[in-house]
Order: C-alpha cells, then structure tokens, then sequence
C-alpha cells in the first residue's frame, strides 16, 4: 500500500499538479495519505477478525 502512495506520489511530481507545490509539503501530504491508508487497513483487518470469530 505505501508502495502505491510513493508511485502515485512520483506520478503527480512528473506529470502533474503536484509538481507546482514545495516538496515539502508534497512529502506532508503524502505521509497523512500513508498514515490514513495505514490505519485504514489496519482497522480493516481488525474488523474481519473480528466477524470470523464472533461466526464460530
């Protein structure tokens, strides 16, 4: 998943909008984008163990 962020990441710095904004707030903006995706997933596991034991 981080790895998607960092190739989306490169892909607006060459092609696109991205390109236009200080990188440092590039790099900002793609850490919160990792750490919500991050957590996202996280939560989604969490949530499917979940379902599998409360089933048995």
């Amino acid at each position: 998943m981080l790895f998607l962020v960092a190739a989306l990441m490169l892909l607006g710095v060459v092609l696109g909008t991205v390109a236009h904004a200080p990188l440092g707030v590039t790099a900002a903006l793609a850490a919160v984008i990792a750490v919500w995706l991050g957590v996202f997933a996280i939560r989604e596991r969490h949530g499917r163990r979940r379902r599998r034991t409360s089933a048995h």
